[in-house]
């Protein structure tokens, strides 16, 4: 039998029963668009927390420690001489101030004092604006960052432009320079940046350092950076080790975060998989249904000179069919629910935009596991057609 009419056999077979073919294929169309719905969205939800993560937070290692005195920036000079796998070791103290400007207050705003290398180690991504330098931050200047969610509560509206304003602090007025862009990972309502001699001169901070970041070199292990971190602070500063250092890496957060992402991948499969199956069940069921409605017309087509293998081809190819039809449905309906549930949790978090993940090997593989569903459960209704007798066919009722 030629191909052609192979395939046009196997479709009008198909469209004499579209109510049947339809909810046969309803549990491939249901495994293939939770696969590719799923997958799509985990994968953009990945994306969106890596781009706001970046390669240089995965570089960043934390370190808190509990000193009996105050921890100066000569200390953090000290360190980083002994500890040569960091580019650089920074720090920063934060403290409670109220945000003004001519037509808002706002009450218990948090204030970052810093210094410039604290916006590259922590992977700060500028919305508008520009960082203040070095020399902005020996000098005291009266400068400003403003994080992009502060934007609405300091200055009346999100759309305000906020470079070039002037906000106060304390006694005194500051310009804003910069707005970084905000992160759906952490949010602590109003944040301003000031320059580190600036809020001790005139914001009354500490002249120590609450908080230490190390900035890793490219290429050096993590982990391994993380353990002598924590044995070289704690022998300089006279402690205990883990009791009073506590170091840990974004890395760390990061890989943690990949394997929660592939688990949950996993299970989205799983369940997924149980649908194909169901439909594969299905498929079969139906195939033998039209195997024993149409015992006469096979009878007839090897009584006319059909082979087996051809009997075998026609019944084999129309549950290859199905599950394709149903694949491709289910792959369209899979990529409109991606796009779909990106926009719902969008909505639910405020500042995210998770575009999916449409991965063509994902949707390659569906169809894969279309055709080998349709081959594993429509070959014995098949190879059950081209047994059946010629002469006894003819005689079936």
């Amino acid at each position: 039998m030629k191909l052609g009419d192979l395939l046009y056999e196997t479709w009008y077979a198909l469209a004499a029963n579209k109510g049947r073919s339809f909810l046969t294929i309803l549990g491939i169309v249901i495994g293939i668009s939770a696969v590719i719905a799923m997958t799509s969205l985990i994968g953009g939800i990945q994306n969106t927390l890596m781009g706001e993560l970046g390669f240089a937070q995965a570089r960043q290692v934390a370190i808190s420690v509990n000193s009996p005195r105050e921890i100066t920036f000569d200390d953090l000079d000290a360190l980083e001489q002994m500890m040569p796998d960091y580019e650089f070791i920074t720090g920063s103290t934060q403290i409670g101030t109220t945000v003004g400007t001519a037509t808002t207050t706002v009450e218990n705003s948090t204030v970052y004092c810093v210094k410039p290398e604290y916006f590259v180690a922590n992977g700060s991504t500028l919305a508008a604006g520009r960082f203040f330098t070095e020399s902005e931050e020996k000098s005291g200047a009266r400068y400003v960052l403003i994080d992009q969610n502060s934007i609405k509560e300091v200055f009346g509206s999100a759309e305000a432009q906020a470079i070039g304003q002037t906000i106060r602090l304390g006694n005194d007025d500051y310009q804003v320079i910069g707005v970084l862009q905000s992160s759906t990972l952490m949010s602590y309502g109003t944040t301003i940046y000031v320059p580190f001699s600036t809020a001790v001169q005139r914001l009354g901070a500490m002249g120590g350092y609450m908080q230490i970041t190390g900035f890793v070199r490219e290429g050096a292990d993590i982990e391994t950076v993380v353990a002598a971190t924590t044995s070289t602070v704690a022998r300089y500063f006279g402690l205990s080790g883990e009791e009073d250092v506590y170091v840990f890496s974004f890395d760390s957060i990061i890989k943690e975060m990949e394997t929660t992402m592939a688990s949950f991948s996993l299970l989205m499969g799983s369940v997924a998989s149980i649908s194909l199956f169901v439909g594969g069940v299905g498929i079969m069921n139906m195939m033998l249904t039209n195997v024993t409605e149409r015992i006469r017309e096979i009878g007839l087509r090897k009584s006319l000179g059909a082979r087996r293998r051809d009997i075998t081809k026609q019944f084999l190819l129309e549950a290859i069919m199905l599950c394709v039809i149903g694949g491709v449905i289910g792959i369209v309906i899979g990529l409109l629910g991606a796009w779909g549930l990106g926009a719902v949790v969008g909505a639910m978090q405020p500042g995210m935009t998770v575009v999916p993940a449409v991965s063509l090997p994902v949707i390659l593989g569906a169809v894969g596991v279309c055709v080998l569903i349709g081959i594993v459960f429509g070959y014995y209704p098949a190879r059950r057609a081209a047994k059946l007798d010629p002469v006894e066919s003819l005689r079936y009722q």
